[in-house]
């Protein structure tokens, strides 16, 4: 039973609902006895002693379908079964001989993975391709939900819709302070189906980790139960049901990021952001702000906006090439000719500016926040705070500054003991408080 057979890639596949078949034999792995065989041995090298039923559950499998290979070992002195309660192997707890000791030593040269079998690069990515979201998955009252807890207008929806549903590569630019990290963070409030997520993935006999609980949020549970006997999976068990990952580089976003990155200790690969975040979304904040220049860190996209696949470089050189389906979003404070020229910036499908808000908008953003915080400010108090504090001096709205200027407000009244009320003196020194001073002394 090959993933292949179960899940073929036709041209309707975006119809199809993905669930990582259950393996059933050890074909069905996709991977070697042997490779199988060292991660028994290495189960048992780390764990201790274990039943037949545990250590299959540790792997992410049935025992059927390690329970001839478990055979095998016990002929060849490998394995011992040191006690059952009499239904068979999957009961009888196993631990290792000393020649099995001596040899998981020396598979340990070459890596000391232990946990859920790897999943083959090659069904790993018939299963991204099969969660790829559908070409009209996303409906205008599925993005107001997603962004009802903030004030968006109607022409930042009207350009949000058709870049997210595409799920094409996406740049959004504007002055810093009006809401563009947070806009692009509100996308991953959009409902959407789950996605599966293996743990591992496996490629020429080298295994990348992929799920990163930092990234990856759960949905199930693992269906094994604690007695000798289990219920059959619904899934295969080497995957894990996740919520659509959101990921986010910074400032600090180097090249060599966006490759694997090798651990000696263990001697395996870790993914890297763009991987993990297949199926979900990769915002790159800050755009242009990187020690790399703009173009290097966007040459490094072309092949995968294009192709949708990269390729990932092994440290002895070897490449592996990965399914790109993540939605690309890039936010920057830049001016976009700061970043490249047009030919440049067109490799880029989608792009939005986020405007400063007018007086109508910033007033309903500043009220939002008032109950947010569950404190009082009547309109004759924003009307005034608003004419004294900006239209007097022209200084520009921004999103941010409600929640700034609010916040530094309420700090003051719990430092004063005042009522927890917002009055105009509150709100002057407040602004004065986080705002920088046009006045300095020479």
């Amino acid at each position: 039973m090959s993933v292949d057979s179960v899940l073929p890639l036709t041209a309707d596949a975006e119809e199809i609902k993905f669930v990582p078949p259950v393996p059933e034999t050890m074909d069905d792995l996709g991977l070697s006895q042997s490779m199988v065989e060292q991660m028994i041995l290495k189960t048992l090298y780390f764990r201790g002693d274990s039943s037949g039923r545990l250590l299959a559950s540790s792997m992410g499998l049935n025992f059927s379908v390690i329970g001839p290979l478990i055979e095998a070992m016990k002929r060849q002195h490998l394995l011992m079964a040191k006690s059952s309660l009499g239904i068979g192997d999957i009961s009888s707890t196993f631990a290792l001989t000393e020649a099995a000791r001596e040899l998981t030593r020396e598979y340990m040269e070459s890596n000391s993975y232990v946990g859920r079998i790897p999943v083959p690069l090659e069904q790993y990515t018939v299963g991204v391709k099969m969660q790829r979201n559908r070409a009209d998955w996303l409906s205008k009252d599925m993005l107001t939900n997603a962004f009802k807890h903030m004030v968006v207008n109607e022409a930042t929806m009207s350009h949000l819709g058709p870049a997210v549903n595409a799920g094409k590569s996406f740049l959004i630019y504007g002055q810093p302070g009006n809401g563009k990290t947070y806009l692009a963070e509100g996308l991953f409030n959009i409902e959407s189906d789950p996605i599966y997520v293996p743990f591992a993935i496996e490629y020429q006999g080298q295994i990348i980790q992929l799920f990163d609980p930092n990234y990856h949020t759960r949905l199930d549970e693992d269906n094994f139960e604690v007695s000798a006997f289990h219920r059959d999976l619904d899934f295969d068990g080497r995957w894990f049901r996740c919520k659509r990952p959101f990921i986010m580089s910074g400032g600090e976003l180097a090249l060599e990021m966006l490759d694997l990155s090798f651990n000696p200790a263990s001697k395996i690969y870790d993914a890297p952001f763009q991987l993990k975040a297949n199926n979900g979304i990769y915002l790159i904040d800050d755009f242009g702000r990187q020690k790399v220049t703009p173009a290097e860190v966007l040459n490094r996209w072309i092949v995968p906006m294009e192709r949708r696949i990269d390729f990932l470089t092994f440290r002895t050189g070897g490449k592996a090439q990965v399914p790109f389906e993540c939605f690309l979003v890039f936010s920057t404070n830049l001016r976009p000719e700061q970043l490249g020229d047009e030919a440049f910036l067109r490799r880029i499908q989608y792009k939005m500016f986020v405007r400063s808000p007018e007086v109508t908008e910033f007033i309903k953003i500043f009220k939002r926040f008032c109950e947010s915080q569950k404190i009082e400010c009547d309109d004759p108090t924003i009307e005034e705070y608003i004419d004294k504090k900006y239209m007097r001096s022209g200084k520009r709205f921004r999103r941010c500054q409600a929640r700034d200027v609010i916040t530094h407000a309420i700090d003051l009244i719990r430092f004063e003991r005042k009522p927890y009320k917002l009055t105009f003196d509150v709100l002057s020194h407040a602004f004065d408080m986080t705002f920088i001073s046009e006045e300095y002394e020479t």
